[in-house]
C-alpha cells in the first residue's frame, strides 16, 4: 500500500494549503490512504467540527487529533458522529470518541490507525501509552486483520517518540511523531520493517515561531511577559509528513519518504 500522512494543520493557512494541495498530492504520490495530524487547525487550538468536514472532503481518510482535541468544545459531540476523527487513545475512558479503529482503504485493503499521547513534559498525567498501544495493536495484528497500521504518537520528547518506534517495530507499517511542528531528518525503517520518523512537521507558515506569528513568542521570550495571545501565522504554508510503501503481504515497510510540498521550505517528494 502507498501511505500518507502529515503532520499538524495549523490555523487557517495549513487549512487552505491541505485543501488545496491534497488532491494533487494523492494524485502525484497515487496514495491510497491519508493520515492527517488536525489538533491546530482551528484557530491554532483544536479542530472544530465544520473544518473537520472540509478537510475530510479534500482528501483527508482519517484526522488524528492530540493534547488540544477538544479546545473547540463542538467536537464533544462531532468526534461521536465522524468515526473518521481519531482523538489520543491513552485519555480517560469516559471521553468521547476513540483512539484507534481500522478502516477500509478505497482499494479495500484494511488500515489500522492508532494515535496516542506521551507522558514526557507534557501538562497532564495521561495514561501509560505503550500498554494503550501495545492492547490496540493486538486487536488488529499487521499481515492479519490489517493490512497496514499506522500509529501518531503526539508527544513531547523525542526519547519518548522513538522509544514508542522501538516497541511497535514489526508491528506497525509506520510509526510518526507529531507535536512539535518542526519536521525532523530522522526517516528510516527499523530492524523489524517499521518505518519511523521523529516528527513530520507541521502542515502551516514556517516564517513563524512553530506556526504562530512571530512577534508574540518573541516578545514572551525576551521579555517574559505576554502582550497579547498567540495567533497562527498567514502565509503560504508547506505541507510536511512522511510517504511509505508496504509489502502487501506482510504490511511492513518497504521504503520511506519525507515530503516537504510548497510553502517557503524546499521541496522533498519521492
Amino acid at each position: 500500500m502507498r501511505l500518507l500522512f502529515l503532520g499538524d494543520i495549523m490555523g487557517r493557512a495549513g487549512r487552505a494549503a491541505l485543501t488545496g494541495q491534497l488532491p494533487a498530492l494523492r494524485e502525484r504520490l497515487k496514495t491510497d490512504f491519508v493520515v492527517v495530524n488536525g489538533e491546530n487547525a482551528s484557530s491554532g487550538m483544536g479542530l472544530s467540527g465544520a473544518h473537520a468536514a472540509d478537510l475530510l472532503a479534500a482528501g483527508v481518510d482519517v484526522l488524528t487529533l492530540g493534547d488540544h482535541a477538544f479546545d473547540q468544545k463542538d467536537m464533544m459531540q462531532a468526534i461521536e458522529g465522524e468515526t473518521r476523527i481519531l482523538r489520543p487513545l491513552n485519555f480517560a475512558k469516559t471521553a468521547p470518541g476513540k483512539g484507534a479503529r481500522l478502516y477500509k482503504a478505497a482499494n479495500g485493503k484494511k488500515v489500522l490507525v492508532v494515535q496516542v499521547l506521551g507522558q514526557v513534559f507534557m501538562k497532564r498525567p495521561y495514561d501509560d501509552p505503550f500498554s494503550a498501544v501495545d492492547l490496540a495493536l493486538k486487536t488488529a495484528p499487521i499481515g492479519g486483520a490489517a493490512q497496514a497500521v499506522i500509529v501518531d504518537v503526539h508527544a513531547e520528547a523525542t526519547s519518548e517518540k522513538m522509544a514508542m518506534g522501538h516497541w511497535c517495530d514489526g508491528r506497525a507499517s509506520l510509526v510518526v511523531g507529531t507535536h512539535t511542528h518542526v519536521p525532523t531528518g530522522d526517516a528510516q525503517i527499523l530492524p523489524k520493517g517499521t518505518a519511523y520518523l521523529t516528527d513530520a512537521g507541521m502542515c502551516g507558515d514556517y516564517n513563524s515561531v512553530i506556526g504562530m506569528e512571530k512577534t508574540e513568542p518573541m516578545t514572551r521570550f525576551i521579555t517574559g511577559m505576554a502582550k497579547s495571545r498567540f495567533s497562527p501565522a498567514l502565509g503560504e504554508a508547506s505541507l510536511c509528513g512522511v510517504f511509505v510503501e508496504t509489502d502487501d503481504r506482510t504490511g511492513l515497510t518497504k521504503s520511506v519518504h519525507p515530503i516537504r510540498f510548497g510553502g517557503r521550505l524546499q521541496e522533498s517528494l519521492p
